[in-house]
């Protein structure tokens, strides 16, 4: 019975875990380029049940034989395994402002900030006092060539991320896009930014087919579902309730035993 509540427990702990995913991602439906989190949880080990009056080893002509026979096994519950970034595509809201930019496929801008390079998706960028193309934090963009300066905001992209002036059409920068080989293992770090380790591994310059195409004037929204983010926490508070129940039933039937036995006992 004891067992029965930790079974119980760690239902309730991994629901929990996912219902905070769940408030985190609704909590960012309007932010821009927001990839959602995914709570996925595993089973325990299984614990293997053997018969312990007879324990021991018998050796024979024929070969050696566990005299405990295996009973059966026991499922000791579930736990949260991993929490994952989802990074299907967002859609695309028009604003019409020069030094706002998305990406159409995978891939992910890169910014400079006092702790090294960071990866973004979120594209809302403006121009700084100082003719730099900055997040609205305050973190400098990367072109190729390093920060993007802009004399004004009269400027245009194409599909590629080159970056031209408007009046005399000469070439600026190319927009700095990366990918990474796992691009699952990225860890979050806050701002609409993430960034790379040792599973991710190091990111390469976007080429070719694997370069996302850029579209100006447009930012990507957050790939938040409302509708089915209420559903997952439906289902999470019941399974949750369920979990509860559990683990009252079995404190219930702990109990009536208990009572039980000291009135055996006097």
């Amino acid at each position: 019975m004891i067992r029965g509540w930790y079974i119980g427990a760690s239902g309730m702990n991994a629901e929990q875990n996912r219902l905070d995913a769940i408030a985190n991602n609704l909590a960012n439906v309007d932010t821009t380029g927001y990839k959602r989190d995914v709570s996925v949880s595993k089973n325990f080990s299984q614990l293997l049940l053997r018969r312990t009056q007879s324990d021991g080893i018998i050796t024979t002509s024929l070969g050696s034989y566990d005299v405990a026979p295996i009973v059966g096994t026991i499922d000791l519950g579930v736990e949260t395994n991993e929490l994952y970034t989802d990074f299907e595509q967002g859609s695309f809201k028009v604003t019409d402002t020069k030094t706002d930019m998305a990406l159409a496929s995978e891939g992910f801008f890169v910014v400079q900030t006092p702790d090294g390079e960071r990866f973004t998706r979120n594209g809302s960028f403006v121009l700084g006092k100082e003719g730099i193309l900055m997040t609205k934090d305050g973190y400098p963009v990367l072109g190729e060539n390093g920060p993007i300066a802009l004399a004004d905001d009269k400027f245009y992209v194409n599909e590629d991320g080159m970056i031209y002036t408007q009046d005399e059409n000469v070439l600026v920068d190319r927009f700095k896009i990366v990918r990474f080989d796992n691009e699952r293992y990225l860890k979050k770090q806050g701002e609409s930014m993430w960034n790379s380790n040792q599973y991710s591994g190091d990111y390469h310059i976007a080429e070719g087919d694997e370069r996302p195409r850029m579209v100006q004037g447009y930012i990507e929204t957050s790939n938040v579902n409302v509708v089915n983010e209420m559903v997952r926490m439906i289902e999470v508070n019941r399974a949750y309730e369920a979990n509860q129940k559990s683990v009252q039933s079995q404190d219930s039937m702990m109990d009536t035993l208990w009572n039980r036995v000291a009135q055996v006992n006097i």
